[in-house]
């Protein structure tokens, strides 16, 4: 069994492939430790996938996973990581601009006892307004939502403790999130400066759209970090504030009939449908959080449950062997 899994996804990287793999077998062979390849084709169009599987024709050390159709990159990364078998994994993009002489300072921290290395573009080369700037904001906003003091969680060059990886379902754009995930779970984490290189052949698959994706994920992670096992804190919070004001429309609605006699729907018509929403809604809201909770405790509750409980059993008395 292999101590060191590298996986790298891969999508219309034709021209990148030969040289990924020659750059990570020579330095998977000078470290002098028994390592495997995990190469993942995330449905590519071009001659991407001919290039892998002719790869792992040569060397038996290289595993080759290609993908129905383009699932995304953290799709690609989760069908490469249920490949694994190596205590560390490690992770990096197939596009050239994570070097690969960056692994054994990861295989270095790893030793060290930290769950996850993550990697540190310190010095970025790319675009200020359309790559450095917008990832400066979101690395700033989900350090502070996720409480993980790292600089760069948008970069996939990580290392793992494959245990950690196991205990992280990833949809979505959740693998930028992995240290985060991993940090309710206790998880040691480090970070590391690596290079940064610009992308000399192929054509770049990111783009400003990403970050509406990344943005709606990080809200989704910040759920998952706080409320989890309680969504009733979160959903009982805001259904008691608009059924407090919702409540509060209303009496004000009844002291306007009773002390003025006017007439509540001629003259505050929109207010009456207003508190009434107001209350609805809060309800609605304790009615989901109440629903989440069960949803926890059916989670948390072993499935041999029956829907009778038994008061007393007679049995016959149990034969004895030889009679």
């Amino acid at each position: 069994m292999p101590k060191i899994s590298i996986v790298v996804p891969f999508h219309n990287e034709e021209e990148n492939v030969m040289e990924m793999y020659d750059r990570l077998h020579s330095v998977m062979e000078a470290t002098g430790e028994t390592y495997e390849l995990i190469f993942v084709d995330d449905g590519s169009t071009d001659l991407t996938y001919r290039f892998l599987s002719d790869i792992a024709t040569i060397d038996h050390q290289v595993t080759v996973v290609r993908l129905g159709r383009n699932f995304g990159q953290t799709s690609a990364l989760a069908a490469g990581f249920a490949q694994t078998t190596g205590k560390y994994v490690i992770a990096m993009d197939g596009d050239l601009q994570h070097d690969p002489a960056d692994i054994p300072i990861f295989l270095n921290m790893l030793s060290k006892g930290y769950d996850i290395v993550s990697g540190w573009r310190k010095q970025r080369i790319d675009n200020f307004w359309l790559r450095r700037f917008p990832s400066r904001c979101a690395n700033w906003l989900m350090a502070k939502l996720s409480a993980v003091d790292i600089h760069d969680f948008g970069t996939t060059f990580k290392a793992y403790r494959r245990e950690v990886l196991e205990r992280l379902p990833l949809y979505g754009e959740m693998h930028r999130f992995i240290p985060a995930l991993a940090s309710a779970y206790g998880a040691s984490i480090c970070e590391v400066p690596i290079h940064n290189v610009n992308r000399q052949r192929g054509k770049s698959h990111y783009g400003i759209s990403r970050t509406f994706r990344v943005l709606f994920d990080l809200m989704t992670i910040r759920f998952l970090l706080q409320y989890k096992a309680r969504p009733l804190h979160f959903f009982g919070r805001f259904g008691c504030v608009n059924i407090m004001i919702g409540l509060g429309v209303a009496f004000w609605l009844l002291i306007e009939k009773i002390a003025y006699h006017i007439s509540v729907i001629g003259e505050h018509g929109a207010a009456v449908v207003f508190g009434a929403v107001m209350i609805l809604a809060g309800l609605q809201l304790l009615a989901f959080g109440l629903l989440g909770d069960l949803q926890v405790w059916q989670y948390h509750t072993p499935a041999t449950r029956t829907s009778y409980t038994v008061a007393e059993l007679l049995q016959p008395p149990t034969a004895v062997e030889g009679d």
